[in-house]
């Protein structure tokens, strides 16, 4: 199995190299891509160094999946000569999330979808995938009607640039700044650019790729997303309305039998998700369930996952295994 990795010395790149070891993946030819800058530099993968090739190059070595962080430009330029190439392409970016010729998987909810013909899959944002991992189980038994969602965004979202910048002002240096404003000690409600509609792309992300992933245009969704001075994981406050009443016991129970979720939800004991805990892991944690009492069959729930890893890196290669295990690669 010849896996290129495109964008293998940014944060979700690296983060990628980890994960494939870690989950044994059956890589027979490591390829690391990455922009013309960086070919020639060397990455290490269980004990062997690998040089880093350029895009043209990568191509031309026809590998059978490319793991894609490389950017929306990048890869709506890339990407289909990879697929024309014969490799499998799947993508982190936005570029082809919401593109209706393009599957939007998270794979324990729609990675059925999938046939040898899906040449471009695209990977759903961050913030996305952990709420509609959480909240599939619960479509498909209570039918959702509302979503309002306020998130708590790692700087790690943004980038290596961001941490260099919380880093710096932990320490009072003046750097380079990632955002308009500081973020340590602060909060800043604007995640990535706005638009016409006063929103961010980030928090209509959370809206069309929740309907498109879910399959039901039906569902209503509303955002806000903050970013924070946190470098673990992303963070959701989550209020679900359903057209069906639930009992809280069966939500959690629910819950606790849904692949990838992991349950931490006793007050006894103060157990609750935090992103602290949630780095490094690939599981997305729940816990503060409780019935919204202002309004009827109304669900909260607190949603934490390192954005790095289920949220990038993770779902990517769960994607990738699915593929080789159903024989579409």
């Amino acid at each position: 199995m010849r896996i290129a990795v495109v964008g293998a010395t940014g944060m979700v790149g690296e983060i990628m190299f980890k994960v494939l070891a870690e989950r044994n993946f059956p890589v027979t030819e490591l390829i690391p891509v990455a922009s013309e800058r960086s070919v020639g530099k060397e990455i290490e993968y269980k004990g062997t160094k690998y040089k880093v090739v350029g895009m043209q190059t990568a191509v031309d070595m026809k590998a059978d999946i490319a793991l894609f962080s490389a950017g929306g430009d990048t890869s709506l330029e890339w990407a289909p000569k990879f697929a024309a190439a014969g490799t499998t392409v799947i993508d982190n970016s936005s570029a082809w999330r919401m593109d209706p010729t393009k599957k939007l998987v998270v794979p324990e909810i729609n990675a059925t979808s999938l046939t040898k013909e899906d040449k471009i899959i695209a990977n759903p944002n961050c913030s996305t995938i952990q709420m509609v991992l959480t909240l599939a189980p619960l479509h498909r038994k209570y039918n959702i009607r509302r979503i309002i969602v306020s998130t708590y965004q790692s700087i790690t979202g943004t980038g290596v640039k961001a941490v260099r910048q919380l880093e710096n002002e932990y320490a009072g240096i003046q750097g380079e700044m990632a955002y308009k404003y500081p973020i340590h000690r602060n909060a800043i409600p604007h995640c990535d650019s706005f638009e016409e509609n006063g929103y961010t792309k980030e928090e209509m992300k959370l809206v069309r790729e929740t309907q498109k992933i879910l399959g039901d245009n039906t569902i209503r969704v509303t955002a806000t997303a903050v970013r924070v001075p946190v470098v673990g994981g992303h963070s959701e406050a989550v209020n679900v309305e359903f057209t069906n009443d639930f009992d809280v016991n069966e939500v959690r129970e629910i819950l606790h039998n849904t692949d990838g979720v992991v349950v931490q939800d006793n007050l006894d004991t103060f157990t609750y998700p935090m992103p602290l805990y949630a780095e490094g892991k690939n599981d997305v944690f729940v816990g503060r369930i409780r019935r919204d009492e202002s309004q009827e069959n109304t669900l909260n729930m607190w949603i934490v996952a390192d954005n790095l890893r289920k949220g990038a890196a993770t779902n990517t290669i769960q994607i990738a295994e699915y593929l080789i295990q159903a024989g579409l690669v």
